[in-house]
């Protein structure tokens, strides 16, 4: 876990020296000795925690405290003074102080005070991320088999456990990507920190943008009220960008500010926040090659792509299917109604023999509709149904002067068109889940009816 940050504000040396020493062990601290010193370390330092006399050359605390949490109000403020009465400490609580504290004051006490005080405000990050993420929540193991491609994943992502340095994660739709990027978060140094799940396929730019990094109040139509972004939320922790190489270029320029400085804005602010976070992105598009494309920013691709992993798909790990078939019946059997769930010898003998063009994802609602299905505790062949294959293969597909992408680009739109259109019948008789079939046709400029 990354050490919290503490900034101690007080005239008198000896006081910010024995603070200081006392903490240092446990928190990366900096001083000021007044309020001019303190806006100049607070701007480019952002801390966790305040430690104030309330008395100061230049001011009181009182001329702190307000616009403090007015900028954010998840800093932790604790007021120390020598003359401490109850109409001061009632004053200094109603401007947002956290804690009043009489001098001289016992430091164990204070250590206590600020342990409590941000471990608490470290699970209400997790708490409302957790709330914010619509990924299926559980602790999964993404290494599951013993197939030489996930045993090579598995000794990779081991070695950028306790790394900060960005990761990026490539591999097919519904292949794992956010299960790894989960585990990354759960197995590393910020497990105990807040693990931010964004997914950027399909969002419109100002939604990203007020999602991502907050907003002021008016900032835009309907911006009743300030707003903490998922950025802030994550601070101390991870931040994961499913299908980053959908987010919006502009975007992506802010994004690469965050990767680089640790700083943004929020929408409608003037001020730049700093942020500790670990960053994570995942895409199943081929990023250089976007990137090579202008639609993606290759200086962000450079930065983020520092520590790659490559997620295999399903089809190149294929003794790996009965384990993991077997792993997704037990959690369903817990999950419903307590059965205990076995695969028959034909049954998985048949899910070896299927391509699978949505992987993983596509494994799992193969063998829900099974579960369904059966009556008794084994699964058999004849539980099993498996996603239409596509339609035969048109002149488009058989022009061998096209290229790949116009091969794929045509056969959907022919395929679109037989389907008057409609995305969900589209994307049945493809074979591929329908948010794959939105990004590709954002991806080709194709339009389809919404109903």
């Amino acid at each position: 876990m990354t050490r919290h940050k503490v900034l101690i504000v007080d005239d008198d040396s000896g006081t910010r020296f024995a603070i200081r020493e006392y903490l240092a062990d446990d928190y990366e601290v900096r001083e000021a000795e007044d309020i001019a010193s303190f806006r100049r370390v607070f701007q480019e330092w952002r801390p966790d925690a305040v430690v104030l006399d309330y008395r100061l050359p230049d001011g009181t605390a009182l001329d702190l405290i307000e616009p403090v949490k007015a900028f954010d109000p998840s800093i932790t403020m604790i007021v120390l003074t020598g003359h401490g009465s109850i109409d001061l400490a009632v004053q200094a609580m109603k401007e947002g102080a956290d804690h009043f504290m009489t001098k001289p004051i016992e430091l164990s006490v204070l250590a206590m005070v600020l342990d409590k005080s941000l471990t608490l405000e470290r699970s209400r990050r997790r708490d409302l991320a957790a709330k914010s993420s619509t990924r299926v929540k559980g602790e999964r193991d993404p290494f599951v088999g013993r197939s030489p491609a996930i045993l090579r994943l598995r000794e990779q992502a081991h070695r950028l456990l306790n790394s900060d340095s960005p990761v990026l994660i490539e591999g097919e739709t519904g292949s794992g990507k956010g299960v790894i990027a989960e585990w990354l978060h759960r197995s590393g140094p910020r497990r105990d920190a807040a693990f931010v799940d964004l997914n950027c396929a399909g969002l419109t730019r100002e939604f990203l943008e007020s999602e991502l990094f907050g907003h002021e109040k008016g900032a835009f139509t309907g911006a009743t009220g300030a707003k903490q972004g998922m950025l802030e939320l994550g601070h101390g922790g991870t931040v994961f960008f499913d299908e980053i190489g959908d987010m919006d270029i502009v975007v992506q320029g802010k994004v690469l500010k965050v990767v680089e400085e640790k700083r943004f804005r929020r929408m409608g602010d003037v001020r730049d926040r700093s942020v500790d976070i670990r960053l994570i992105a995942a895409s199943h598009l081929n990023l250089v090659t976007q990137a090579r494309e202008k639609k993606f920013r290759s200086d962000l691709y450079y930065r983020i792509s520092t520590l790659p992993l490559i997620v295999p798909p399903l089809r190149e790990r294929v003794e790996d299917i009965p384990l993991l078939a077997e792993q997704l019946l037990r959690n369903m059997g817990r999950d419903s109604s307590g059965r205990s769930l076995t695969l028959t010898r034909e049954a998985a003998r048949a899910l070896q023999s299927y391509r699978w063009p949505g992987n993983i994802r596509e494994l799992g609602n193969v063998l829900e509709r099974a579960v369904l299905l059966s009556e008794g505790a084994a699964i058999d062949v004849r539980h099993l149904q498996f996603t239409a294959e596509p339609p035969a293969v048109s002149a488009t597909a058989r022009d061998t002067s096209l290229t790949l992408d116009e091969v794929e680009r045509r056969y959907i739109e022919e395929v679109l068109q037989e389907a008057g259109g409609k995305v969900d019948v589209a994307a049945a008789r493809l074979g591929i889940p329908r948010s794959s079939l939105y990004q590709k046709l954002k991806r080709f400029g194709l339009s389809a009816r919404r109903d």
